[in-house]
């Protein structure tokens, strides 16, 4: 069900001593949204949830942390530096450790996010491309995306992937399919993200089909697991009959 199955090397957590939140100028718990956060909430929920269900498998995979909105703190020396992504993914982590710490700490962790990206909206957009894609380029994100529902208004186009070359991001190329929708390839994730009308959909190259959305992957999963557990009842069942039978015949 889910298209990353690499398993891949679990970095050791290097854990740094006790993080002293009072210190702290903002509150880890509370996501830091824009106050125009509802004209990207819809896209950021969609693109968590298929990340989600294909990449984490719904959160078991102990190897992969994903998250949205939460903080990427890139100077040991003072916590409050800080950059909260609309959606970011790391391979090879200890998830598990991560979450407790409620800081995404590049030095504890053993590495930066591979995969960064930000949904447009009108307050956000000027951080999204100046700000936001140089300090990601400082702390070594390999891969940095901008989606923008509104077709370019506030990103300048709909769609942005960059890889990082040295210090900087080059862009990577977009390929318009024969019904309009815009492609680009992302190699942290194996898939292309896609813009549909302003709407987020991920492509895999490998079978050149669209990923269901997370709505469906989850009801799918549902639904096999229900038919198994009815496989096993009625096996559980069909063992007691035949034991009844048994005994019954033992007794004659």
């Amino acid at each position: 069900m889910t298209t990353t199955s690499t398993k891949f090397t679990m970095l050791p957590y290097l854990r740094q001593g006790e993080i002293d939140y009072d210190a702290l100028d903002f509150n880890p718990d509370v996501a830091d949204v824009p106050p125009d956060a509802m004209e990207q909430n819809e896209e950021v929920n969609e693109i968590l949830g298929v990340l989600r269900a294909h990449i984490t498998n719904f959160g078991e995979r102990p190897d992969i942390f994903l998250d949205r909105e939460t903080n990427i703190c890139y100077d040991r020396r003072n916590l409050n530096v800080r950059i909260a992504p609309d959606v970011y993914i790391a391979f090879g982590v200890d998830a598990g450790a991560i979450r407790p710490r409620k800081l995404y700490l590049p030095w504890e962790v053993g590495k930066a996010p591979d995969w960064v990206l930000e949904v447009a909206s009108e307050s956000t957009a000027k951080q999204d491309v100046n700000r936001k894609s140089a300090v990601y380029a400082q702390i070594g994100v390999p891969e940095y995306w901008r989606f923008d529902p509104t077709g370019g208004r506030y990103h300048g186009g709909p769609l942005y992937g960059g890889r990082l070359v040295g210090d900087v991001y080059r862009p990577i190329g977009l390929t318009t399919e024969p019904d309009g929708i815009l492609k680009g390839y992302s190699e942290a994730l194996g898939l292309s993200l896609c813009w549909d009308e302003g709407w987020p959909r991920f492509y895999n190259p490998s079978t050149r089909t669209y990923l269901e959305n997370w709505r469906q992957v989850w009801h799918a999963r549902e639904a096999e697991r229900a038919a198994r557990a009815d496989a096993e009842a009625r096996a559980a069942e069909a063992e007691a009959e035949l034991r009844r039978l048994r005994e019954r015949l033992g007794g004659q």
